[in-house]
């Protein structure tokens, strides 16, 4: 977001210097918003909406423009006035200032990583020949944009390691471009793929690639218009995007969705399909044949269950699934055996009718346990399994029929990812990190049992200075619910209540856990604490764990994080009049429902790229996908319980609400900005205390993915001093 500011707001504050007027007392005159005269009667309710105009792009809607502009220079001005927001930026930006490296991949003998030396606006990618080489610079996103918001997202080496497929995003768009380089001199080759989205890059030999796309939207219509008719492709090296050959596609159904994936032996292609959000897939193989006829069979029928492919050998394919195991399982699907299976007859008119099918016979090689399964691997000939306990991370080692060899060591509350290879290669890298622990990097080799650091961060602070506890608490309902609460170690041995930042998701199936923030450390340092409530709706316990908090459990998930504010208060850690919230994507919708249900409970809130309004959620871009946890606003009882939530439609005029700061972005093509602005405007119109109401809109920031590390650091010290400024966080004397 540019910090500029009209000529006669800086006029005021720059008498402000000469007098200072504290946040407290400065008089918040919000930018008049036009109401339409807009009433919809659905399912016999007459529903308001006076703000829909809202919706519009901004860089196609004058009117929505000028809205933005009136309202981030109301922001700015005042968050230019908070005596907090100085020592934030410095903190988060010297927190961010340290060597850290992505993990590697191999390919050929090649080794592929990404590093940043600290302030970097993007990372850079790297490649190494061995595992010691010299590194050598392959892609620097930093040239692409003078303001840093282009970057590189996903990359993938061929084969052989000899060409790497990368895809570009620009300015937080969830669209992206593909192109490919030659590894061995980092020329860019005159291949472009454009309008690839929610996309897998699958390597079909050293010839080309696999990926997914959408036709190519309507001029104006790239960041609002509904995402359908998602295909697969096979794109040749050397060949334009024109002559890409079509590989799946589902043109009957045009809501689903598809991701293609290469096994390691390059036998199989495994496309999956699936329809929302939700775990529910369906599976289709296709045999890589010399001559490159795409012919597809089903291998998973229905959208019944998840099927996560961990890999293939020879005739068999290993999948992660929650078929008869809500926590998860890993079983072998043997393409040459058939059994035959009971599934309900096609020509039936009877539910209880069944018939018997052949298909590829499957074993189970890991049962289910009590711990959810995050993901496996095949790496060498061993299974390496990721599993949270509790949402935090232990692994282990298993071989390919299951027996266990050793658990990986891991010694703390945090979280480990990567675990990826190849059959046959025993080498794979991971990485482990925690509230106080920035990611660090470790080879692992299956032969020898050994962990080796392959890059560790050097940090500015001591780890050891901050308690890390998990906490469980009672929900409404009775419920025992996890969270994590991170602060000083003074200040828990002292049983002090500071204020609180509490963080919450709750849906989605998507477990939070233990992980590195520096704007979560800033505020730690500045003698705060934070807390992470693992809320219904995530995946923290399997899919039981996910549907109580979504369609019509969702209230579940509201009256977790309530539950989580009330009992931070009641144990001392937090006073009433410090609580601070916050939450992303699903999150802001969780802070926007929660301040609307208890607004007496927290002091301030941060609603980020929120979904606000559930009544139209499902008509822009991504947002048709999210049924599976919202529910269908074209349906009565989903509606009912959407609007009995919503957001912006249940904002309570005249009642005190905590102080608020809005924040989205103008690119964001996922939850559309419109979302925010609307409920921001309602939000000022109801006369909802004196505490402010305010939006912070990002330029060419996006959904959040992408976002350079200096519009990282603004925003996260805005925000940090705004719900400081409002739970009464003073931060250190300089």
């Amino acid at each position: 977001m540019s910090r500029r500011i009209p000529a006669t707001l800086a006029a005021i504050l720059a008498l402000s210097l000469v007098s200072p007027v504290t946040a407290e007392k400065m008089t918040l005159s919000y930018p008049e918003t036009s109401k339409l005269d807009l009433v919809e009667t659905q399912f016999g309710e007459a529903v308001p909406d006076p703000y829909r105009w809202l919706e519009n792009d901004v860089r196609t809607d004058k009117a929505v423009a000028d809205w933005v502009a009136q309202q981030n220079a109301l922001t700015q001005g005042y968050l230019a006035q908070l005596p907090q927001r100085q020592w934030f930026a410095q903190r988060i930006k010297a927190l961010m200032d340290y060597e850290r490296f992505g993990l590697p991949r191999k390919a050929g003998g090649n080794y592929f990583y990404m590093r940043n030396s600290g302030l970097q606006n993007q990372s850079q990618l790297f490649v190494r020949k061995g595992l010691n080489g010299k590194p050598r610079l392959l892609i620097d996103p930093n040239t692409w944009a003078k303001d840093g918001a282009t970057a590189l997202d996903a990359w993938v080496p061929s084969k052989n390691g000899k060409l790497l497929a990368y895809s570009i995003q620009d300015g937080g768009s969830d669209w992206r471009t593909i192109k490919v380089l030659d590894a061995t001199t980092g020329k860019v080759l005159g291949d472009g793929v454009k309008w690839a989205k929610f996309t897998n890059i699958a390597w079909v030999g050293n010839e080309g690639f696999l990926y997914s796309r959408f036709p190519e939207p309507q001029p104006g219509a790239e960041f609002q218009s509904l995402n359908k008719n998602q295909a697969v492709y096979f794109h040749r090296i050397g060949t334009p995007q024109s002559q890409d050959e079509l590989v799946y596609s589902t043109p009957n159904d045009p809501e689903l969705g598809h991701s293609a994936q290469v096994t390691h032996d390059g036998r199989w292609v495994v496309v999956t399909t699936s329809k929302g959000t939700d775990s529910r897939y369906a599976v289709h193989i296709l045999p890589l044949r010399k001559d490159r006829k795409w012919q597809a069979k089903t291998l998973i029928g229905g959208l019944d269950h998840a099927w996560n492919l961990i890999d293939g050998m020879g005739d068999a394919l290993y999948f992660v699934t929650n078929k008869d195991a809500p926590r998860m399982k890993v079983v072998r699907v043997d393409l040459k055996k058939q059994a035959l299976y009971r599934i309900p007859c096609a020509d039936s008119t009877k539910a209880d009718d069944v018939c018997l099918e052949p298909r590829p016979e499957i074993t189970d090689i890991i049962p289910e346990r009590a711990e959810t399964l995050e993901r496996a691997e095949i790496v060498g000939d061993r299974l390496i399994l990721a599993y949270l306990r509790d949402a935090k991370s232990v692994a282990e080692v298993r071989s390919l029929d299951g027996k266990p060899v050793q658990q990986i060591a891991l010694n703390a509350i945090g979280t480990a990812s990567g675990f990826s290879g190849e059959p046959g290669d025993p080498e794979t890298f991971y990485s482990f990190s925690s509230f106080n622990q920035p990611s660090g990097i470790f080879r692992f080799d299956t032969r020898t049992g050994k962990s080796e650091p392959f890059a560790l961060p050097k940090l500015t602070f001591n780890p050891a200075d901050y308690a890390i506890e998990q906490r469980f608490y009672n929900s409404k309902d009775g419920t025992r619910v996890p969270m994590f609460v991170v602060r000083k170690k003074d200040v828990a041995q002292a049983g002090k209540a500071v204020p609180t930042l509490l963080y919450g998701y709750g849906g989605f199936d998507i477990s939070l856990t233990p992980g590195f923030s520096a704007a979560r450390m800033a505020w730690l340092e500045a003698g705060g604490a934070f807390a992470l409530a693992n809320l219904r709706g995530g995946g923290e316990y399997g899919k039981a764990w996910h549907d109580a908090g979504r369609l019509g459990n969702k209230q579940n998930v509201f009256d977790d994080f309530i539950a989580a504010g009330e009992y931070l208060i009641a144990e001392g850690i937090t006073p009433k009049s410090g609580l601070t919230i916050q939450g992303g994507s699903n999150g802001g919708l969780l802070v926007g429902v929660v301040v609307n249900q208890r607004p007496d409970l927290f002091a301030a809130g941060n609603a980020a790229v929120g979904v606000m309004d559930m009544l139209r959620f499902d008509r822009f871009t991504a947002g048709r996908y999210w049924v599976d946890d919202y529910g269908y606003p074209s349906k009565e009882a989903d509606w009912r319980v959407l609007r009995a939530y919503s957001p912006y439609h249940n904002i309570k005029v005249g009642v005190n609400y905590p102080a608020m700061l809005v924040t989205t972005a103008d690119t964001d093509d996922r939850v559309v900005p419109g979302h925010s602005f609307k409920y921001a405007a309602a939000l000022q119109a109801a006369k909802a205390g004196d505490k402010p109401h305010l939006i912070r809109i990002e330029s060419r920031a996006g959904h959040g993915s992408g976002k350079p590390t200096d519009k990282a650091v603004a925003e996260g010290a805005d925000v940090l001093a705004f719900l400081a400024q409002w739970s009464g966080l003073q931060v250190p004397a300089r």
